[in-house]
């Protein structure tokens, strides 16, 4: 620890009187210190916990939800709000913007620190003292505290910063109780007297803030936005002002953490596994091993086994006919019954079929009907339906129920075939955000980045953009700047598939074999370095150093990853459900009028003349303009040789950005931005699978 000793810290506290309504408590702290624990605690709701920094890049507000039934009343009308976080108070980032204005509307600060990295984490909260809110400090991960072999004095904590201090153990819920309390006690600590002074002298010109003495020291430390709110110079005592905090952080962390020497082997055997990933030696094998154990558990075990039965036997032989029958009561309808059998390989054949048809529906004939029970009984049978489209009842019955069914189809997509793959894949990335692994990654591939403008920073949404791209390009958030921003969402957007679409291009590729896998992951990582490296040279500027935490490696809490994987397999299939629903009405409706047919007649010489492709690609790239994971699922319906799987896979991957991505991406991009990428995608995608088609065969 640095002991420069230029001021002191035994200053008295301040009795300043307790808030007599508290309307607001801010979540305030660094990266990765666990205030989204706080948040969800607080609040019954659940935002991301993730152990890795910048997981929430944007505001969290919900009602207070106090759990002490003697000061429910004092919390009656309590909100709380999470921050991104944060190294100190101030404009230099869009996440810093962000909490700045949060934080400057408090009643109350709680100020969450990690108790094994207090050095780091009090001079926000000096920074917050001089502010002067009324506020209380969790010292959190006071477990970790004990297996790092320090030990830290709390009470002592309290006395020099003026301000109630309690410890606590968010994963394991301890403190919180404790810290229900302190809010009721919270109180403005010990200031800096000397710049306490200087603060008095700029007072009036801020007076009409909410907190005059935070924004007057944010003046004092050069915040240019601040100063302009206020029409006023920025000041330059920035330097001297942190160098000042800077010791009396030292100060205190020498008088209230000790180090006993006792390391517990937990620590231990987590700085080693640390070590072992950040070390490109030891860091690439263990890389490719986890991609090896997803790809043998999402892409054998869960799109080969799981999905092929539950598509089959419950999408396709339960739930369809059910459905299908109900609506061919009062609709024409012909209904084609297959008897099934096993081939050598166990793959179904069909042995015998017989058509049955019911020009009133089936209610108007029982006798036939029977028939058709009679000819399925004791058979493992598909049943497939053909709706008449002479009548308007009958083309909205094809919409709903026909081959593209919005009720039939989109349900057997949505549960059946992309729900197991979407719960395998959050689960996978669920652990490597539990235990730690994502920031050793950004920090291995930092060089790697640094090639196409972007540095190690970025490898947490391009990961994320494997989960969900939407969700991705909002991430792209916690980029230093709007250079690298363009860049990532260019990437994204472009060239990597989500979650939903990466695990039906994994069943497709598995039906393709490794030799067709490997051409189309080079493919892909191709265009996603040329599509980089283009935007790169494009935009003036360059990749900014990268400066990230690096939390502890610890074993995944199960709870906390089947709550993740569960919060968002739920988020997707609510987001993606209504696009499906839409999509399929869409692609239905083109069926009915004819307009699906002149579709595919318009791309026909793209998708058959230089794609290599059947004519009937073109309704997976329709469904694609609407999700490309559902143009995907649109695929894996044809029947395609291996070349005819990395084509079209090409294509779709590279496709348009779907629609809840192109609505993001004007949001945080811009209207240019945005349609550049949505345009540009249409040529990009097939000009690189007229390319492939070429050459694979």
């Amino acid at each position: 620890m640095n002991h420069t000793l230029d001021t002191t810290i035994d200053s008295p506290i301040i009795e300043n009187p307790t808030p007599k309504k508290v309307n607001k408590v801010v979540l305030v702290g660094n990266p990765n210190v666990g205030k989204s624990a706080f948040f969800n605690h607080f609040s019954g709701l659940y935002v991301d916990v993730s152990n890795f920094p910048g997981t929430t890049v944007d505001i969290s507000r919900a009602k207070f939800k106090s759990s002490d039934t003697l000061s429910k009343n004092e919390f009656k009308d309590t909100e709380i709000s999470d921050t991104p976080g944060i190294y100190g108070v101030s404009s230099f980032n869009d996440e810093e913007r962000v909490a700045r204005d949060e934080v400057l509307t408090a009643d109350v600060v709680l100020n969450v620190v990690d108790g094994t990295n207090l050095e780091r984490d009090l001079f926000l909260t000096l920074q917050l003292i001089d502010m002067q809110f009324p506020m209380v400090v969790a010292v959190n991960m006071l477990d970790a505290v004990a297996e790092e072999g320090l030990k830290l004095n709390l009470e002592e904590l309290e006395q020099l910063l003026g301000v109630p201090v309690v410890g606590v153990t968010a994963i394991k819920n301890q403190g919180f109780d404790e810290i229900e309390s302190a809010l009721l006690r919270a109180k403005k600590g010990n200031e800096d007297f000397e710049l306490k002074t200087e603060i008095r002298s700029i007072l009036d010109r801020v007076s009409s803030a909410k907190n005059p003495t935070a924004e007057a020291l944010m003046i004092l430390e050069g915040d240019e936005t601040i100063s302009l709110r206020h029409g006023v110079e920025p000041m330059d005592k920035r330097e001297e002002i942190y160098l000042k905090r800077r010791n009396r952080v030292n100060l205190i962390a020498l008088e209230v953490c000790r180090e006993t020497n006792s390391k517990g082997f937990a620590s231990k055997i987590s700085e080693q596994l640390g070590r072992w990933t950040t070390n490109p030696l030891t860091g690439i094998p263990i890389l490719l091993f986890s991609l090896w154990l997803i790809y043998q558990v999402v892409g054998v075990l869960v799109a080969q086994r799981v999905v092929g039965h539950t598509e089959v036997e419950y999408g396709n032989k339960l739930w369809e006919p059910f459905a299908k029958h109900l609506f061919a009561t009062f609709t024409p309808v012909t209904i084609t019954v297959d008897r099934l059998s096993k081939d050598d390989t166990g793959e179904d054949i069909v042995v015998e079929f017989r058509d049955f048809t019911f020009p009133e529906g089936t209610q108007a004939s029982p006798e036939k009907l029977e028939a058709l029970k009679n000819f399925a009984k004791n058979h493992d049978v598909l049943q497939n339906f053909q709706f008449s489209t002479q009548t308007l009842r009958g083309k909205i019955v094809t919409m709903l129920a026909g081959e593209f069914g919005a009720v039939t189809m989109t349900v057997t997509y949505l549960l059946f075939l992309l729900l197991p793959l979407i719960i395998g894949f959050y689960l996978f990335l669920a652990i490597l955000e539990d235990c730690g692994y994502l920031p050793r990654l950004a920090t291995m591939v930092d060089r790697l980045l640094t090639g196409i403008g972007l540095n190690g920073r970025a490898v947490i949404p391009i990961i994320l953009g494997f989960g969900c791209v939407t969700m991705a390009t909002i991430t792209t958030r916690l980029l230093n700047t709007s250079r690298e921003k363009t860049i990532a969402a260019s990437i994204l957007n472009f060239a990597i598939p989500c979650s939903a679409q990466l695990a039906v291009i994994t069943a497709l590729l598995t039906k393709a074999g490794g030799e067709y896998t490997l051409i189309f992951a080079a493919i892909i990582l191709s265009c996603l370095i040329g599509v980089g490296t283009a935007v790169d040279r494009i935009l003036p500027g360059k990749s900014s150093a990268l400066l990230i935490d690096l939390p502890p490696m610890r074993l995944p809490r199960p709870t906390n990853v089947l709550r993740k994987t569960w919060i968002k397999s739920y988020s997707f299939m609510k987001e993606a459900s209504p696009w499906f629903f839409f999509g399929a009405l869409l692609v239905s409706f083109m069926q009915v009028t004819g307009l699906l047919e002149g579709w595919i007649s318009l791309f026909k010489p793209i998708t058959t003349g230089i794609l290599n492709l059947p004519a009937d690609t073109a309704k997976a790239f329709v469904m694609g303009m609407v999700r490309r994971d559902f143009g995907a699922a649109g695929l894996y319906e044809l029947s395609l040789s291996p070349a005819q799987i990395v084509v079209s896979l090409t294509v779709i991957t590279l496709f348009v950005p779907c629609i809840a991505s192109l609505m993001v991406l004007i949001k945080e991009r811009g209207m240019r931005e945005a349609f550049t990428i949505w345009f540009g995608s249409w040529f990009f995608a097939f000009a690189v699978g007229g390319f492939v088609a070429l050459f694979v065969k």
